[in-house]
């Protein structure tokens, strides 16, 4: 299955979304493509995954920077489907619980377009085989997140939230983007690179170490922690979308992608494992602490995504990163439904 479509229908709903008004027969049309969008990525995704579609690179706009190649495509096989299929489902629900939700917020539309676009970007984390396009959705999501968190931004507290969010993530992810390629920005040829027996064993730790940092940032791990429960000042369909399987759970994705190279790289695994580590247990007690039931939730996410990344940070090659990028799976759908029945 070529995944540009998958990814392109909801980036295309965003950009609709964005030019409607504010009446009724707008909010309508902001809510059909907002659920439509959803459903038809998610139908292609299902399909191409249920009827075991052959591995494949979903050629992109490639160009060519003196002596670096960036081909900006695009990877499809089963793992990738798996997770794109449990993401689509995720942002299906979320539409679709905000068209009743946002029902009289007065920028419902704008709302319906910025998940659409958060949507795309994570689908685009996802699918991606160019780390120049990991990037672009890595930061995009951060975009998105903000607005999404400061949706209510006539409220102190909503506004303080998003831009805590935004500080605090886009400062993780300094490390993430300074991390250095290797001649090419294709995933594969990134993974060859850095993994063959004449790589820089010193740089490769170094730029491992860097894209650690920036996924700690991202998935709310120590030190960056604090974020996440703050960002329950948002809608509680957004609170579901960035809890569940989109951006707090992108470094596994992007981990995953990296695993061959990151397993070489003790110190980044060291880096990780002790965050982790660290997080799991604190989450997990400050959970007890709380009596608002969204932030219990919240400090819930941060400990189960130290509990996904702990199995990318200790496993074996052989064994690769499918425990992971599994408990991702699972977790995305028991979470989702929790902060949408809470919610409700």
């Amino acid at each position: 299955m070529n995944p540009w479509p998958v990814v392109a229908l909801p980036a295309l709903a965003s950009l609709i979304g964005l030019f409607t008004g504010q009446d009724l027969r707008d909010q309508r049309l902001a809510k059909g493509l907002a659920v439509g969008a959803s459903a038809a990525s998610l139908v292609l995704v299902v399909l191409a995954w249920v009827s075991g579609a052959e591995p494949l690179e979903a050629a992109g706009p490639g160009v060519a920077a003196g002596e670096l190649s960036v081909p900006l495509s695009l990877l499809s096989d089963s793992t990738r489907l798996a997770v794109g299929a449990v993401v689509a489902l995720v942002a299906l629900c979320v539409q679709a619980y905000s068209a009743v939700y946002l029902r009289t917020d007065d920028r419902y539309a704008r709302f319906a377009a910025t998940v659409s676009l958060f949507t795309a970007a994570m689908l685009l984390v996802v699918f991606s085989g160019d780390l120049v396009l990991t990037v672009l959705g890595w930061e995009v999501m951060g975009w998105c997140s903000y607005l999404l968190i400061g949706h209510w931004s006539r409220r102190h507290s909503a506004r303080r939230a998003a831009h805590k969010a935004f500080l605090v993530t886009r400062v993780a992810d300094i490390g993430f983007v300074l991390a250095a390629g290797a001649g090419t920005t294709s995933l594969t040829g990134v993974v060859d690179a850095w993994s063959g027996e004449g790589a820089d064993g010193a740089a490769r730790a170094v730029a491992m170490t860097l894209i650690v940092i920036g996924v700690l940032g991202k998935s709310a791990q120590v030190p960056f922690q604090d974020w996440l429960a703050d960002a329950m000042e948002g809608p509680t369909p957004a609170s579901a979308l960035i809890h569940a399987a989109t951006m707090v759970a992108a470094g596994t994705v992007v981990l995953a992608g990296l695993f061959p190279v990151l397993v070489l790289s003790h110190p980044a695994r060291w880096v990780l494992g002790i965050s982790v580590a660290v997080t799991m247990v604190l989450a997990a007690v400050l959970a007890f602490a709380q009596s608002d039931l969204k932030r219990l939730l919240a400090w819930s996410t941060v400990s189960q995504v130290g509990v996904m990344l702990s199995a990318l940070a200790v496993a074996p090659l052989a064994e690769g990163p499918d425990a992971g990028l599994f408990h991702l799976w699972a977790r995305a759908i028991f979470k989702a439904l929790l902060f949408l029945a809470i919610g409700w």
